[in-house]
C-alpha cells in the first residue's frame, strides 16, 4: 500500500478555502456587550455586611492576594448582660494582577460575603491599579445575579 503524496496538503489546503469562502462574523465590541452565560466567572466581588473578618478567604488564598485590616469594637450589653465584641472592617482588598481566579476565596466563605460578579471589564494600563478596595468590590456586588432556583 503506497501512499500518495500531497494528500496532507490537499486536506489542509481544502480546510483553508472552505474557511475562507464562509462569511465572517464580526462582533461589535465596545459598542455591543457580548451575552455571557448565566453564573459567569468574572471578577470577585463583596457584600460588606456579611464579611466579619474572619480572615478564612486571605488564609485559603494560594496566591496571598487578599488583604483585610479589622479592629474590635466593643458593644453595649443589654440590660444584665455582659458587653461583647465584634470584629468591624477597616480594609478589604484584592490584588488582581496577583489572583488566579481559582474562588478557593468564595467557596471558604462561611458568611456569603464573596461572589463571582459578571463584570469582566476592569483592565488598566497599570499593573498597579489592579488592586481593589471594598468600595469597588462592593460596587460590583450589585451586579450577582440571584441563584438559579
Amino acid at each position: 500500500m503506497g501512499r500518495i503524496p500531497g494528500v496532507g496538503l490537499a486536506k489542509g489546503l481544502s480546510i483553508t478555502l472552505r474557511h475562507m469562502l464562509r462569511k465572517s462574523v464580526t462582533q461589535q465590541y465596545p459598542e455591543v456587550k457580548p451575552a455571557l452565560p448565566p453564573r459567569s466567572r468574572g471578577v470577585i466581588a463583596l457584600v460588606e455586611e456579611n464579611c466579619t473578618s474572619c480572615m478564612l478567604c486571605a488564609r485559603e488564598c494560594p496566591d496571598w492576594c487578599i488583604y483585610i485590616d479589622s479592629h474590635k469594637e466593643t458593644i453595649p450589653a443589654p440590660e444584665g448582660g455582659r458587653a461583647r465584641q465584634r470584629n468591624v472592617l477597616d480594609r478589604f482588598a484584592i490584588d488582581f494582577a496577583l489572583c488566579m481566579y481559582c474562588g478557593i476565596c468564595i467557596e471558604v466563605c462561611p458568611f456569603d460575603a464573596l461572589f463571582w460578579a459578571p463584570e469582566f471589564e476592569y483592565a488598566e494600563g497599570d499593573i498597579r491599579n489592579l488592586l481593589h478596595e471594598k468600595d469597588k468590590l462592593a460596587t460590583w456586588a450589585q451586579t450577582v445575579p440571584p441563584p438559579p432556583p
